[in-house]
């Protein structure tokens, strides 16, 4: 199965050394995703983030630091291994697709470790990431998360309006997932390009704050963007388990609403705890029964498990 997967938190899961073995490493774990099943299962890219909690300690200096170490893991496992490649660029991931090679994509997810400072986002990008979630669950300088949307004056602050000009200036992807209801609208309002919500889910099938309404949907539609259905089972349905019905169900949910050219997948593997169906990437396949019981053709399930993604990898 060739799919594309817009987020998973493998890298700090190996990083933080949480629940993990002293021999476990990207290229094989015991977590969600290893760079070895990936590759296996037919995965064509895979976004790693760099996820910082910053309620906690952390383990370098910083935690921009710490994301720094979370790139510099990644890439020391995938050079040494010819199967991936890590890729920074649309051209760089059709030269892998071509080898036959599983691309890399950095990213990180929560922009406050920028810390109003904009050289840091510079280095970010030489460092090789392309797509940051500018939040996490709390607010930070750039803006306000989706548990605080019922509070009023949380969008984007000045700097978080800043980043977001220079990230399109660069070719970032600006990801919404996390983001407070006013901080997306701004997002809409103040930028040209597609944007993306890497994992997230609808509202209207699951009334959590972190997932998208209909609305956000079809403005993401308008810009052409992309939403990655988040496998985790708290943002799918009440009794919080994943299952592969359920994600097919906010597939098309999503592309009733926004369109066919806006579902992707972003799993969230390494980053939930809950009953899964599909309990790493290995189990990608048993997405495909579901998607057909849910009406999608051939070449839309192909559209929604990696042709979407690539359409919005031009802009990087």
């Amino acid at each position: 199965m060739n799919y594309i997967d817009l987020h998973c938190d493998t890298l700090y899961r190996l990083y933080t050394q949480e629940d993990t073995l002293p021999d476990e490493t990207p290229w094989e774990n015991r977590g969600h995703i290893d760079l070895s099943r990936l590759h296996k299962a037919g995965a064509l890219a895979q976004f790693f983030a760099c996820f910082l909690n910053r309620k906690q300690t952390p383990i370098s200096e910083s935690h921009y630091t710490d994301a720094l170490q979370m790139i510099r893991l990644l890439k020391s496992s995938a050079d040494r291994h010819a199967e991936v490649s890590c890729a920074f660029s649309f051209d760089d991931y059709l030269r892998n697709k071509s080898a036959g090679k599983l691309s890399c994509f950095l990213t990180v997810e929560e922009g406050g470790i920028l810390e109003n400072d904009m050289s840091r986002l510079y280095t970010l990008y030489e460092e090789g990431i392309r797509l940051i979630t500018l939040t996490w669950n709390y607010e930070n300088e750039l803006g306000f998360p989706h548990n605080m949307s019922s509070q009023s004056g949380t969008g984007l602050k000045p700097f978080g309006l800043e980043v977001i000009g220079e990230m399109e200036r660069l070719g970032m992807l600006i990801d919404v997932s996390h983001l407070s209801d006013a901080g997306f609208e701004d997002v809409y309002l103040n930028t040209r390009k597609p944007f993306v919500a890497s994992h997230s889910c609808c509202r209207s099938l699951c009334g959590h704050s972190r997932n998208l309404t209909d609305q956000m949907i079809r403005q993401i539609g308008e810009r052409q963007g992309l939403v990655g259905v988040n496998f985790y089972g708290t943002f799918l349905q009440d009794n919080g388990i994943c299952s592969a019905d359920v994600i097919a169900a906010h597939l098309r949910h999503i592309v009733n609403v926004g369109g066919i050219d806006i579902a992707a997948l972003g799993s969230d593997f390494d980053g939930m705890s809950c009953e899964m169906e599909l309990a790493g990437c290995q189990d990608m396949p048993l997405l495909l029964p579901s998607l057909e019981k849910a009406g999608f053709t051939s070449g839309e399930i192909d559209a929604i498990c990696y042709k979407n993604a690539e359409r919005v990898l031009k802009n990087i």
